[in-house]
């Protein structure tokens, strides 16, 4: 099989940027296309042939994508990917908008249904990013917002395929797309490199708090809880809310500003008493880092976390979004006892090998199926 990837945007690390170094390790040789490419804030793509569109070439596109959400979808629409057997589109937005031809297999490994289009639009129009000019912005997204949901709709129908990351996924792929997902497999943790402690050092006094600082996270519900309660938090990552939660954050909430090596940050998960989160997270790889680091995550319920973590033995699900949600149950875990071991234990099943496997077998089966149709 000659294989491509395709990914919305490369200019930054998180979640996604894991899957696609695991697609990377198992089709060392297929091509990553993309809208934009920024290798100082993605360094993690050094590895792969990365191929861009002609937005690569429009100043600010690389760190403002926001601004080109009506060009996106044509630019990925002019990717030429003749002459491939499979692509995989890895999305939360555009990127599924390819065009590929009948003899080729076009799989998506669906994020997320496009979040500021259909799950998190209140947040959005709420949170513009655009700073003085956010009245406008939310004015003209708006006026857009019907157009661009009917081409998302488009969008939709062109993969062959379907995998979502979550059961919490699948079920936006049904409601927005109208679409079932074809098979549920879930990202990749690296239980070999996140790992308990051997020092036998007592865990810190500090909660954890890992992602990027983007409105859809919430993280301010985090922050908030632990500055009320007085529990000492550290937060790590950056975005557009840091300003925002660094106002309302508490003598007892620290944040780091440094980027950190992987090596740094599994010291943070190892020695954290517990890891916190609010948002209704499409899947939550750092829980999953946290669990295979031995640490219980206590996380809000409706939310694709809660695939990971098993209520009161790795962690707690508490079900209010809310600051008081939150402290309740951060209040409740004190009195709780959460073995490192059944965390960890609970972890291994989204190994890398775990998920190499599943999705080498699904691709070699379908693209098997497809061959004997033609």
């Amino acid at each position: 099989m000659k294989v491509a990837l395709v990914y919305d945007r490369v200019n930054k690390i998180g979640g996604a940027e894991r899957v696609l170094t695991a697609l990377h390790t198992l089709w060392p040789e297929a091509p990553l296309f993309t809208s934009v490419y920024d290798p100082i804030r993605a360094p993690w793509a050094r590895t792969f042939d990365v191929k861009t569109t002609f937005l690569q070439h429009i100043p600010f596109a690389k760190s403002h994508h926001e601004w080109f959400a009506w060009l996106t979808p044509f630019a990925f629409g002019s990717l030429s990917l003749d002459g491939y057997d499979v692509v995989i589109s890895v999305t939360s937005a555009e990127a599924k908008s390819i065009i590929t031809k009948p003899e080729t297999l076009h799989i998506c490994y669906c994020l997320t249904p496009t979040r500021y289009l259909w799950s998190g639009e209140r947040t959005y129009t709420e949170n513009t990013g655009f700073g003085i000019f956010h009245t406008i912005a939310k004015t003209m997204f708006s006026v857009l917002l019907p157009a661009l949901r009917d081409w998302d709709q488009v969008a939709s129908q062109r993969p062959d395929r379907f995998i979502a990351i979550s059961k919490r996924v699948e079920e936006r792929i049904r409601n927005y797309y109208k679409r079932t997902a074809d098979e549920v497999i879930y990202p990749p943790v690296d239980t070999d490199f996140f790992r308990p402690s051997t020092s036998g050092h007592k865990d810190g006094d500090y909660y954890l708090f890992v992602s990027r600082l983007v409105p859809y996270k919430r993280a301010d519900i985090v922050v908030g809880a632990c500055s009320h309660l007085q529990k000492r938090l550290i937060v790590i990552g950056n975005g557009s809310e840091k300003s925002t939660l660094r106002t309302i954050a508490g003598p007892a909430v620290q944040f780091i500003n440094d980027n950190l090596t992987d090596r740094a940050l599994v010291r943070y998960y190892q020695n954290c008493r517990a890891f916190l989160f609010a948002g209704d997270e499409d899947f939550g790889i750092v829980a999953g880092e946290a669990q295979a680091s031995g640490k219980p995550v206590i996380a809000y319920a409706q939310s694709g976390v809660s695939e990971i973590v098993t209520d009161g033995k790795t962690g707690l699900l508490y079900a209010s979004q809310s600051k008081k949600g939150l402290e309740d149950a951060i209040i409740r875990f004190e009195k709780m006892k959460f073995s490192s071991s059944e965390c960890r234990k609970n972890a291994l099943r989204f190994s890398n090998r775990i998920f190499q496997k599943a999705i080498k077998g699904f691709v070699e089966r379908e693209f098997q199926k497809l061959e004997t149709t033609l």
